[in-house]
């Protein structure tokens, strides 16, 4: 199918897709759409930034009727708060025209503000798995009118530890309904979800991950440490013209924050930052600054790797090598989108080399190397992850670990010679009423003593 009209999308959801511009569905929204439609469960496998969320939005909405229903009947699930938003934002963008009630719930937010709106009534509810379940054992939720559930990026949930969540609520859902789960990876706890609750699905494969996206350019650099990494990318990034809108990955918050406080004196202004241990309306606004260009770079962990539509990224730079190849995927995939170029930067340690190997093995890519511009300062300063080990802790412990523990060689003073008696009480107290001699009758062993 080459135009959306080829779908017999219902006049609602056509005019709104007129109204944001697109007339050509992706290949994953061409081959997903039947399946849906015709109430089979189905499991895509897609890269990100092919239109999963759309591709199971459109059939959906195609068959969702109006209702006065209280309980949703449409229930999505995403990993992270910021994907709830911009899925709500999608489903309202695709409802213009149609009377719809859409709910987005997660965490970091007061549950007792989202309770009254969910219980007002909600037709499609989206959600993060934590915050679904808890609703459910508030009594403000009920699952039981359920018939299309949605799980998307699904290996992203089993990574943040969601399965229990998981499984409670499809425990809580009716037995009648239509599974339809995407992901961009496909791992063995995802095989045995789908074993344990889908029903003979349709498996749709479209650009396996681990395939490099063509229109992407890729470029690493060996630098010696973190902070000459900071140094590095402080150069790259005073050119303005060339690095207009980048995004900057960092594997933990503790090594953002420090990048963050490396660069905030120079990029004061273009400076922004993502990452768990922000609140949520801080990372909302983060995301907005950026998305809308009022601010330039956004320092982020692998929180917003996946499956974010964020416009316009020139610059994918990776502060340090994903230990999981595919994370490096996901990473790069927020540029190059809408068949725009876009480039891709990896910093590397020669303690990360194995792992870049690892990311160019999977894709089947070299990787070009660069040369760190000379006027670039190597620094001297290490994280304490990076320090080596004294030489005088590790001799002891080689010695530790050689000679067996034992008693001292000297002998010991007088005082300390001491056996530990139990307290002068203790012993006045033992001396008064020693232990009979034999043990037996009480009145047997008096008879004794009297003898």
């Amino acid at each position: 199918m080459s135009h959306f009209d080829d779908l017999n999308l219902s006049n609602p959801v056509n005019n709104a897709l007129k109204d944001l511009g697109f007339t050509v569905p992706t290949p994953i929204q061409t081959h997903a759409f039947p399946v849906i439609l015709s109430g089979k469960d189905l499991v895509g496998v897609s890269q990100t930034g092919t239109g999963k969320t759309f591709a199971y939005l459109m059939p959906l909405l195609k068959d969702l009727k109006f209702s006065k229903e209280i309980n949703p009947r449409t229930l999505i699930l995403v990993p992270t708060r910021e994907l709830v938003v911009q899925v709500v934002e999608q489903i309202e963008s695709l409802t213009k025209y149609m009377n719809v009630r859409v709910l987005g719930v997660y965490g970091g937010k007061n549950i007792n503000s989202q309770k009254p709106a969910v219980m007002a009534g909600v037709d499609v509810l989206v959600g993060t798995p934590g915050r679904t379940y808890d609703l459910v054992l508030h009594h403000s939720l009920s699952l039981k009118n359920v018939k299309k559930l949605v799980i998307d990026e699904v290996d992203v949930m089993l990574d943040l530890g969601f399965r229990f969540q998981l499984t409670n609520i499809f425990d809580m859902l009716p037995t009648k309904r239509q599974h339809i789960m995407f992901s961009a990876t496909m791992t063995e706890e995802v095989d045995a979800l789908i074993d344990d609750h889908f029903i003979s699905p349709e498996k749709i494969t479209i650009a396996v991950s681990g395939t490099p996206l063509e229109n992407i350019a890729q470029f690493s650099y060996e630098v010696r440490n973190f902070y000459t990494k900071a140094n590095l990318l402080k150069h790259l990034l005073a050119d303005k013209k060339k690095y207009q809108k980048v995004l900057v990955f960092v594997s933990s918050k503790r090594n953002a924050d420090r990048l963050y406080e490396s660069m905030e004196e120079m990029f004061e202004k273009d400076l922004c930052i993502i990452h768990s241990n922000k609140s949520q309306n801080y990372r909302l606004r983060s995301l907005e600054q950026f998305n809308d260009g009022n601010k330039r770079i956004l320092i982020a962990t692998d929180v917003i790797a996946r499956g974010l539509d964020i416009e316009d990224v020139t610059h994918v730079i990776n502060m340090d090598v994903p230990i999981y190849p595919e994370n490096y995927m996901h990473r790069i995939g927020r540029t190059g989108r809408a068949e725009k170029e876009g480039t891709s930067m990896l910093l590397y340690t020669e303690k990360e080399r194995a792992c870049k190997k690892a990311i160019e093995e999977l894709m089947k890519v070299q990787i070009m190397e660069c040369d760190v511009p000379d006027e670039v300062e190597v620094s001297k300063e290490l994280l304490p992850e990076e320090r080596p080990k004294s030489k005088q802790i590790e001799l002891a412990d080689k010695v530790g670990a050689k000679e067996a523990k034992g008693e001292s060689t000297h002998e010991k003073k007088d005082k300390n010679k001491k056996v530990n008696l139990g307290g002068s009480y203790r012993r006045k107290i033992t001396k008064k009423y020693k232990k009979p001699k034999t043990r037996g009758d009480k009145n047997q062993n008096r008879k004794t003593k009297g003898k």
